[in-house]
């Protein structure tokens, strides 16, 4: 691709805006930034798109979205589905108001409805609304987690679930095969007068919160205690402060703080470096808080509203970071036991997790007697797992859950939800004070119960064209040379996704892996150890997953960090 070409042709095509050529022009001295944004289309990926917000055909823009929509439209209308209409959402971040309307006015161009939420709206409540309304699709303009200067474009299918196959291979061709000129449009006024343009917003919120309520499971422990729990929330910015706290609110809750900082939309999340609740500085102001107000417990919640972070105080003032693993189990745990205990579980009940979560899933499966199902990294394969339940009428979905601080209880959404997983967490902290147990009380006996299981994971960062090439040259080594060992753990199995292969590493047979193909590899190591190699789908890293097991806290802790340093030791040598 001619980089240089197509950069002459967003500045002097008169289709580009005047302010789209003035921000090109600006760089026309610098090569480098002009390779950046035109070497090649921003990627159309199984998740959407995602990228540094800016002109040009790499970047997030009016033109790349309209693209975008355009080959939706297209595979819409292939398949016969346009009569269901489309709908909408977007967060607090830059540009994400506008790249909606500009999604909802290509669709309504080509005569598919858009159901626009009126302002921002957390993506578990989109996924909700695709199915409440019987559309054949969803837009959420989101990049969850990412820096300040990313924003994204995520496609939902009919059943609520973010695009799996055949589908994400469908839309992908369709975007592939036309350019940004080809994307159709209409006026808005024009969109709305003939149908083709709706707004919504409080009559999918109050059916939201309807079907969050079904699944308290003891609220006689909120009327108890729910007066006396202290909560501390940040939505760091983002989607997550009205419904996060209308749920806490109406369920009973009486004691949540917000940081005032942080408790209103801003799309350069003036308060953190990286709006995301893995990261230590997200709690730094909440933290703060809430030793001021002696809180029980302190949660945050990324823009889009699908993560979950938690701090949780012991009986001795001090607050512990429970990371996506942990509160994932935590939640399992507690769902699963307590279905177990007021109504008895089904014989055909289903854990879900992906294959970078924590082994610890297991262990509570095997307890409750309840099958797991291990699918690849992306909620969207557990949404598809709980499709295929509702198909073929087997298995019933108890919770999903991933490393990545996203869980889901109940199916209203097919995708993470931190809204429902905050009025769980909170429902669990009333419910283990009934017990004179704090909720690091909770985490310490399911350790005791299970065993001290301790997951890590270990990032780089590379950035660019060459960064890109790097990461495949690591994924490409890794894949044709199996170490013996690793971190001082023989190697027991190697998994490549990406070829469907299974290696007993001790007698050399080949089973298939069962999942879809994938660009990750996974090793199976002894003493119940593991590490998950896989580039990031939505930032330019490529991760290190791994988990222990040890004979106390303290002794899983270190084993943890020991793996984390050899694996990046051993990785140095690639670099």
């Amino acid at each position: 691709m001619d980089y240089m070409k197509i950069y002459e042709e967003w500045t002097t095509n008169p289709f580009f805006s005047e302010e789209t050529r003035k921000e090109l022009l600006a760089i026309k001295d610098d090569e480098k930034e002009i390779k950046e944004r035109f070497y090649a289309d921003l990627e159309f990926g199984t998740a959407g798109l995602r990228g540094i917000i800016g002109a040009g055909i790499n970047r997030m823009n009016n033109y790349v979205v309209a693209k975008a929509t355009q080959g939706l439209a297209n595979y819409i209308i292939h398949r016969k589905k346009q009569s269901k209409g489309v709908a909408i959402c977007f967060d607090s971040r830059r540009c994400s108001p506008e790249f909606a309307d500009v999604a909802a006015l290509c669709l309504a161009a080509n005569g598919i409805k858009a159901y626009v939420f009126e302002s921002l709206r957390p993506t578990p409540e989109l996924s909700f609304a695709v199915r409440e309304l019987g559309c054949v699709a969803g837009i959420n303009i989101t990049a969850s987690h990412n820096p300040p200067e990313y924003n994204g474009y995520k496609v939902y299918w009919e059943d609520g679930a973010q695009i799996t196959p055949p589908h994400d291979a469908g839309i992908m061709k369709e975007v592939k095969s036309i350019t940004v000129q080809d994307a159709k449009t209409m006026p808005k006024l024009e969109a709305i007068h003939e149908g083709l343009y709706e707004i919504i917003g409080r009559e999918i919120d109050d059916a939201y919160m309807a079907e969050l309520k079904k699944k308290v499971i003891h609220q006689e422990c909120i009327d108890k205690y729910g007066k006396e729990l202290k909560i501390v929330y940040t939505p760091l910015h983002g989607t997550g402060n009205i419904p996060a706290r209308r749920i806490l609110r109406e369920l009973g809750f009486e004691n949540v703080y917000v940081v005032p900082e942080q408790e209103m939309p801003d799309g350069d999340f003036p308060t953190v470096s990286y709006p995301n609740p893995e990261a230590a500085e997200a709690f730094e102001l909440a933290l703060k808080l809430a030793k001021e107000r002696d809180a029980d417990v302190v949660l945050a919640t990324d823009p889009d509203a699908d993560r979950l972070g938690v701090y949780v105080k012991d009986k001795a003032g001090e607050y512990h970071c429970l990371t996506g693993n942990m509160s994932g189990s935590l939640l399992a745990d507690y769902e699963i036991g307590q279905i177990a205990a007021t109504k008895g579980l089904p014989e055909d009940g289903v854990l879900i997790k992906t294959i970078v979560t924590t082994n610890l899933a297991d262990a509570i499966a095997k307890h409750y007697g309840v099958k797991v199902i291990e699918t690849l990294t992306g909620f969207k394969y557990i949404g598809q797992q709980i499709l295929n339940f509702e198909t073929k009428g087997e298995g019933t979905y108890l919770f999903g859950f991933e490393e990545s601080y996203g869980c889901l209880i109940g199916t209203h959404a097919r995708d993470k939800d931190a809204i429902v997983a905050t009025m769980a967490l909170c429902e669990a902290a009333a419910y283990y004070r009934s017990k004179d147990m704090t909720l690091w009380d909770a985490m310490i006996e399911m350790y005791d119960k299970y065993g001290y299981y301790k997951d890590g994971i270990q990032t780089l960062t590379l950035k660019g064209i060459d960064g890109k090439e790097k990461i495949k040259e690591i994924m490409d080594h890794l894949k044709n040379n199996t170490p013996e060992q690793i971190a001082g753990y023989k190697v027991l199995w190697a998994r490549n996704y990406d070829n469907d292969t299974s290696t007993n590493m001790i007698n050399k047979a080949v089973l298939p892996t069962g999942l879809p193909k994938s660009n990750v590899v996974y090793y199976d190591l002894e003493d119940g150890a593991w590490l998950c190699v896989r580039p990031s789908g939505t930032e330019p890293k490529i991760k290190f997953y791994y988990g222990v097991v040890g004979t106390s806290i303290a002794d899983a802790d270190r084993l943890s960090d020991e793996f984390g340093q050899a694996v990046m030791k051993m990785i140095e040598h690639l670099l």
